[in-house]
């Protein structure tokens, strides 16, 4: 289960249609990112990553992403949710994924 933090539920709309990616990466931590567009048309984007217990280990919202459709922000969020989650990793547990 994770635990949301401030920035998720500051960025949350129900009410607008969005996409989601989530993924569960080797070492138990989560990610998940979020595109959508904003009443005015704006593409916006959540990037969360999560511990294995659920904590937040990083969460940042885009309110635009000028030039890039869903498809492509939701495509660049899931590479730097990657790499943050990689980044919070120890080595020795990024070897034992890599097997």
């Amino acid at each position: 289960m994770r635990i949301r933090g401030d920035v998720f539920w500051g960025w949350a709309d129900p009410t607008l249609h969005h996409r989601t990616h989530d993924e569960t990466l080797c070492d138990g931590s989560y990610i998940d990112v979020q595109v959508r567009l904003s009443r005015t048309g704006n593409t916006q984007m959540f990037i969360g990553v999560y511990a294995p217990s659920g904590m937040a280990i990083h969460e940042e919202a885009f309110d635009s992403r000028p030039g890039e459709s869903m498809t492509r922000a939701l495509a660049w969020g899931v590479g730097r949710a990657r790499r943050i989650a990689s980044d919070a990793i120890p080595v020795a547990e990024q070897f034992a994924c890599a097997k």
